[in-house]
């Protein structure tokens, strides 16, 4: 006789629901608006971009070497 397998063992896992990173509610199915939840939060976040809230880090400007085109004072 052959033991059956628990059917729930050998279904794959499934990935952790992805949380709007706006309003913390469950990421929209739709793969236009993942990651968020609605327009509406998509919107917030174009705002904070926009308004300068959020900003991705640069290196410092080099003060110490001048732009070779500028004219001498």
């Amino acid at each position: 006789m052959t033991r059956n397998a628990d059917p729930r063992a050998a279904a794959p896992a499934r990935p952790a629901a992805a949380t709007c990173p706006i309003c913390g509610r469950p990421s929209a199915e739709a793969a236009r608006l993942r990651p968020f939840c609605s327009v509406r939060c998509a919107d917030v976040d174009l705002g904070r971009w926009i308004t300068g809230q959020y900003r991705v880090p640069a290196p410092p400007d080099e003060e110490a070497s001048p732009d070779p085109d500028a004219p001498a004072s």
